[in-house]
């Protein structure tokens, strides 16, 4: 593995670092506090290049390899205090942006991509269901065949960019006897008839990211909205997950370090019994515990990142990042809270919301536990 970074890719990153600090942090407590996304910076997200990253030139994209995207997260992360904001971002180009690339039919690629990339569009992504969480595969969402297309019925829960998303990526079952097999994906678009955005979800952190419960009553699907063959939800649902969990915690490395060095300039500036707090041990050694950790998780993402490129699978490699990323970073939020002291649980500090922000990444594209699971059964368990 060769983790050496061209000129041109570390200047990239750089521009991104540099773009994110100058346009994208401003009024980011008081969103977080009314839990409103910026719009605005989505745009300037989507004009700087970031949401066609991974996507072909041919439709509107900058066609960027994987480990480029993974260190332009990285920076967006360090750059943008905005967690929220890139969790959206993050949620639609690895959950919609990719399944309509990867499976969807030409006519579609050219619908969705080109407007999806500049901003145009915003897209969600509806799996889970009030009953079916960890359980995906359970849902309830039905999909009847009649003329010319489908019929939807069912509730999707935890939608992120549901109340902002002018489409989605849906998954029901044409054949619940059929299991697995008969879960099929669907473009919606939100303005078709019998979709709805049923009640805003409020959250304890990445309040900036909209989530929403979205109904679908007798909502009909034009057969050119399929995505993909009957029956291969699965593997579009599969193939996503892979992406999300491995890249949608990119900008969690950038977020660490920033917070890393937060902690490092405070510990070196805050003085108590005559010294600064960085000489205690107590202090010290929970800045030695988050460097390990950072340093630890960028090279599991970063595998994950080469593996992908080298065209391999790389499920084991996306668990073990996504469970030991996630955890990581709630732990050095801690110890940043800790190392801040009383300041640290302030608002006005913005040391806390990391916490708050971090521990979403335990749950949302498979819990800790999932990850263990699927880490233990890939082990031979």
């Amino acid at each position: 593995m060769d983790f050496s970074w061209t000129e041109e890719q570390l200047a990239y990153k750089n521009a991104v670092i540099k773009f994110a600090k100058k346009e994208l942090n401003d009024g980011i407590i008081e969103r977080d506090r009314k839990g409103e996304i910026s719009l605005e910076n989505w745009r300037k997200c989507a004009q700087f290049g970031i949401l066609g990253l991974p996507i072909p030139e041919e439709y509107g994209g900058s066609d960027a390899d994987v480990l480029t995207v993974m260190l332009a997260m990285e920076g967006l992360g360090y750059g943008c205090r905005d967690n929220g904001l890139i969790f959206a971002i993050n949620a639609q180009m690895w959950s919609v942006q990719l399944p309509i690339l990867t499976f969807g039919s030409e006519e579609q690629k050219q619908k969705y991509l080109p407007s999806l990339n500049s901003g145009e569009l915003i897209g969600a992504h509806g799996m889970s269901e009030p009953d079916s969480g960890s359980d995906a595969y359970s849902l309830r969402t039905k999909a009847e065949k009649v003329d010319g297309g489908y019929v939807l019925n069912g509730t999707k829960m935890f939608v992120t960019n549901a109340t902002i998303a002018d489409m989605a990526v849906v998954f029901a079952t044409v054949d619940p006897s059929k299991g697995r097999s008969g879960i099929t994906g669907f473009i919606v678009d939100s303005e078709m008839d019998g979709y709805k955005i049923s009640r805003h979800l409020d959250k304890m952190g990445l309040r900036t990211s909209p989530m929403a419960e979205i109904i679908l009553q007798n909502c009909f699907i034009p057969e050119e909205n399929r995505l993909g063959p009957v029956g291969a939800g699965t593997s579009i649902f599969t193939n996503s997950m892979g992406w999300e969990r491995s890249s949608i915690l990119g900008s969690q490395i950038g977020a660490m370090e920033y917070q890393l060095e937060t902690c490092i300039r405070y510990a070196r500036e805050r003085r108590q019994f005559g010294q600064p707090i960085g000489k205690f041990q107590s202090v010290s050694n929970r800045i030695a515990d988050m460097k390990v950790r950072l340093e630890t998780a960028r090279l599991l993402l970063y595998k994950v990142a080469w593996t992908k490129q080298m065209g391999k699978s790389a499920v084991m490699e996306a668990a073990l990042a996504k469970l030991y990323l996630s955890e990581c970073f709630v732990q050095s939020s801690l110890d940043a809270i800790r190392i801040h002291g009383g300041y640290g649980y302030m608002t006005e500090f913005e040391v806390e919301r990391d916490l708050r922000d971090a521990i979403g990444g335990t749950i949302y594209s498979g819990t800790s536990d999932i990850q263990r699971t699927i880490i233990a059964r890939l082990s031979g368990l």
